[in-house]
């Protein structure tokens, strides 16, 4: 009986280790010796987003001047250094302009002549007048002859105009008076606006030179109002309008955002790569920003709501211009490929508008050696 149960025992034996073979042989080996991955989930949910077009470009400031002499002649005083601060009127240089200076006084002088000569002149014609009248009435008394009276017409006729050519050389002397304080004036050279001197070429003893033929001898920027100019492709070209704000930010501030509002749109598209030029207007108070920096942001055109966005770091094999890639869902503990359709990019964030669905838990890291149907462990990201 004991030898009987030994052999019913044996032969239940060997029949468990052929059922267990059997059902080990249907699974791979690596099914069987990988263990769980572990992976970084996030669950995909909706917001609002703003829709924009990506821009590069540059700045510059909206107002400078290249600061020139209007006359020529020797420099005798520089009353001012590079890269400080001016306001408009305040004077630059001063130009030796002593011969000015004596031709002006040389007008004055011929002002003052030129009214006492309108004096005598005046005196003369209302002597005139007097004798005319005296001999109007002499002739009607029968005791001056018409001769006389004519000769006295013209006299007073004279003298009338002796006043008017004196009042015109008056004029005159004022005229060239006035031009000579104008140029007299041109000796000092002021700053035209409020700004900062970027540039100064000039040093007492200089000999400068007409507006026409001389260089600049200052430079002047005011940096508290910017232009920044960008460029658009044709496709994103019907989407700009004036008044919609940008974002973007330069390299020396990194991580800090600065904006703009679009001023000006180009009524044309550029021939040669079908581009639009647009320039947006930036506060610069204080003056952080500098002009000739490259700026790298953003024009927004509109708002939309209830967007899918996914980390870009999420997407396998992403093609930016076919928009398609490909991500890890997790289902049940169990990794499934999809293949996704991309929509707009912002940022480090990607607009997802197929394959993937609001709610659904998708591998954000550790999805580098993962396979489709892979078991994982999982981590929500918070």
């Amino acid at each position: 009986m004991k030898q009987m149960a030994i052999l019913i025992f044996s032969v239940a034996m060997i029949f468990a280790v052929g059922a267990c073979s059997k059902g080990d042989s249907k699974k791979s080996p690596e099914q069987v010796s990988k263990p769980p991955v572990a992976v970084e989930v996030a669950a995909a949910v909706k917001s609002a987003v703003s829709d924009s077009v990506e821009v590069t470009g540059s700045l510059e400031p909206k107002f400078s001047v290249d600061v020139k002499t209007q006359i020529p002649g020797l420099i005798k005083q520089v009353m001012v250094s590079e890269w400080v601060h001016v306001k408009k009127g305040q004077p630059l240089i001063r130009i030796d302009v002593a011969e000015t200076e004596a031709q002006v006084k040389r007008f004055e002088a011929g002002i003052v002549a030129a009214k006492a000569n309108l004096t005598q002149t005046q005196v003369a014609a209302n002597r005139a007048e007097r004798e005319l009248a005296r001999v109007i009435k002499l002739k009607e008394s029968g005791l001056a002859t018409q001769q006389a009276l004519d000769d006295a017409r013209s006299e007073a006729a004279s003298a009338k105009a002796v006043i008017g050519a004196a009042a015109a050389q008056i004029h005159v002397a004022e005229e060239e008076l006035r031009q000579g304080m104008a140029r007299q004036a041109k000796g000092v050279v002021v700053a035209p606006i409020d700004g900062i001197i970027a540039l100064r070429d000039v040093n007492v003893g200089d000999l400068a030179s007409d507006a026409a033929a001389g260089k600049p001898i200052f430079r002047i920027v005011d940096n508290r109002l910017l232009n920044l100019t960008v460029t658009v492709s044709s496709t994103d070209s019907g989407r700009i309008k004036v008044g919609q704000p940008l974002e973007f930010t330069v390299d020396s501030y990194p991580g800090r955002l600065f904006s703009g509002s679009v001023m000006y749109v180009n009524p044309e598209l550029s021939s040669t790569d079908r581009s639009l030029k647009v320039i947006a207007e930036v506060r610069n108070i204080p003056e952080i920003l500098k002009g000739g920096l490259f700026a790298k942001g953003r024009i927004i055109v509109g708002t939309r709501n209830n967007v899918l966005q996914i980390p870009r770091s999420a997407i396998g094999n992403f093609d930016l211009q076919g928009r398609r890639g490909s991500l890890f869902v997790v289902e049940n503990g169990i990794v499934r490929k999809r293949e996704i359709v991309s929509g707009g990019v912002y940022g480090d964030m990607v607009e997802v508008t197929s394959g993937l669905k609001g709610g659904e838990q998708y591998v954000v890291r550790g999805g580098f050696n993962l396979k489709d149907g892979d078991t994982v462990a999982v981590v929500t990201r918070k």
